[in-house]
């Protein structure tokens, strides 16, 4: 290899290395976006999940939980923003789109991802109870199913797991106390 050949490839991987960070800065900037409407979801004393909606490099849909606040069990962040992002394109098909959303989705949030064809799903936290992009299954990755989901992982995973986390230590301090207050009556 001579000395031209080694400066053009180092010259590609530095470009391949620049590439790579942007995306990652990309990602970031929408996760962050995404724990915005997370910390809508607390503000209402839901969990703390947002979810956002890109195309061309814009959020075209944003959504959050209120499953407790609407009563419904349809109320996730997903199926929220799969609905605007849906109206807002006119199609249910969403191919062009890319989701982020700050935990691992639920398997009907996985479900609905898969029918609506998005073909990228960027996760802040794994959700080893219920989530379905490779904890408990892998909807997303589901090769029976005509349609597959690219996953791109633990993008501002510490934010998103601590918001998580320090919500149910809240939750739990909060019922220990409530059971505290109604023992002593």
């Amino acid at each position: 290899m001579g000395i031209k050949e080694i400066i053009n490839h180092k010259v590609e991987k530095m470009a391949q290395e620049i590439a790579v960070a942007k995306e990652h800065k990309m990602h970031e900037k929408f996760m962050a976006a995404a724990i915005k409407q997370a910390k809508k979801a607390e503000g209402l004393k839901e969990v703390p999940i947002g979810c956002v909606i890109v195309m061309d490099q814009k959020i075209i849909a944003r959504g959050y939980n209120r499953r407790n606040t609407d009563k419904m069990v349809l109320a996730h962040a997903e199926i929220s923003a799969i609905k605007k992002a849906c109206k807002k394109v006119g199609d249910w098909r969403l191919e062009d789109c890319t989701m982020y959303i700050t935990l691992e989705p639920c398997p009907m949030c996985a479900g609905a991802i898969v029918q609506a064809r998005i073909p990228r799903v960027v996760i802040g936290s794994y959700n080893p109870k219920a989530g379905c992009a490779g904890s408990v299954l892998n909807i997303l990755q589901e090769s029976r199913f005509n349609h597959q989901v690219e996953i791109v992982d633990n993008v501002l995973q510490e934010e998103c797991s601590t918001m998580l986390t320090e919500f149910f230590k809240k939750l739990r301090q909060e019922k220990k106390e409530a059971k505290n207050k109604s023992e002593m009556t």
